[in-house]
């Protein structure tokens, strides 16, 4: 019965020195380690790609998003034709 109760004092004073030295840090959370991204399609080849790495064009007013510099020409000029 002793056993058990110096066991659980010594879990107690471990938890105690663990949350003093801890005192301040932020815990980390598996939601801060993930990132999600939105995904976006390009209008020209149908690719969908990452919102941070698109590149965007606004074309008549509106938004759009390619995968790179040649789908964004090859859809203004479709545009204006």
């Amino acid at each position: 019965m002793r056993l058990l109760i110096f066991a659980f004092l010594a879990y107690l004073v471990y938890r105690v020195i663990k949350g003093v030295l801890s005192f301040g840090q932020r815990p980390v959370s598996r939601d801060d380690r993930v990132t999600i991204d939105e995904m976006v399609q390009d209008p020209v080849c149908k690719t969908y790609i990452p919102l941070r790495d698109a590149l965007r064009r606004t074309i008549a007013g509106k938004e759009y998003f390619f995968c790179g510099r040649e789908c964004a020409d090859k859809f203004e000029k479709e545009i204006q034709a």
